[in-house]
């Protein structure tokens, strides 16, 4: 094996999800994970303070050369020693999460920036690196993959209905919405039972509307929770039987 080979070889050991053996790599997960907490910290302040800027400019540091480091070692990840193993292993959610990370670096360099407050909020994508340290979210992606499919029929339906709900009651009641982001607004808030009562219907039409949206938003919005329950208990009853063997 060539020295290079060894080296990348060496560094993808380390910063995968370490075994209880390999101190370097508990070290590291250890520190990534430190990381990812402290990072939090700027989302509780409203402006930049020395200590904030200095958190962010820190974990920033660590994200790219974590980020640069999964990419470099792609092919060990992948388990396929070729080009295509970084370009399917950069467009892998995981690296997107850990790519996304990254993005608060605009605000950094450049504060006064339209939109830098959003650019800010990247950081809670951070949260989901820790995904790769749990085990339970580790299964719960394991889920997700699994019903991926059927869960994206489900709220391909979800969004319709919304829609459809949406531009019903702004057709009858045009008057009670200011512009037609309000009625989708309405509609999601009224298809999650959440209804916080700000927009409501006064007209007997709109309210047979709003009847039948509560009533058909039931069993939409139920059906993706039924779909990861199952999934999720078949994955639980997989692992017992892989332990039991």
């Amino acid at each position: 094996m060539k020295q290079t080979d060894f080296a990348k070889k060496r560094i993808f050991e380390i910063i995968e999800v370490g075994d209880k053996k390999d101190i370097a790599s508990r070290c590291y997960d250890m520190m990534l994970n430190i990381a990812i907490i402290v990072s939090m910290i700027p989302l509780t302040f409203n402006h930049y303070t020395p200590y904030t800027k200095a958190i962010d400019v820190i974990t920033v540091i660590i994200f790219i050369i974590d980020y640069v480091a999964r990419i470099y070692t792609s092919e060990y990840k992948m388990g396929v020693f070729s080009k295509k193993a970084y370009l399917v292993n950069i467009l892998r959610i995981e690296s997107i999460v850990d790519l996304l990370s990254i993005v608060p670096i605009v605000a950094l360099i450049f504060p006064a920036v339209s939109y830098a407050r959003l650019f800010k909020l990247f950081r809670v994508v951070r949260i989901f690196k820790l995904a790769r340290y749990s085990k339970t979210m580790v299964s719960i992606a394991n889920v997700l993959r699994r019903v991926r499919r059927p869960l994206g029929t489900v709220l391909l339906l979800a969004v319709i209905y919304i829609f459809i709900s949406a531009a019903t009651l702004y057709q009858i009641e045009p008057y009670n919405f200011d512009t037609f982001l309000d009625a989708l607004y309405w509609s999601t808030i009224s298809a999650t039972s959440i209804g916080y009562g700000d927009f409501t219907p006064t007209t007997n039409a709109g309210k047979i509307v709003a009847s039948i949206s509560a009533v058909v938003s039931v069993a939409v919005i139920a059906l993706p929770s039924g779909i990861i329950t199952a999934a999720y208990m078949k994955e639980i009853s997989k692992k017992k039987g892989a332990h039991e063997l």
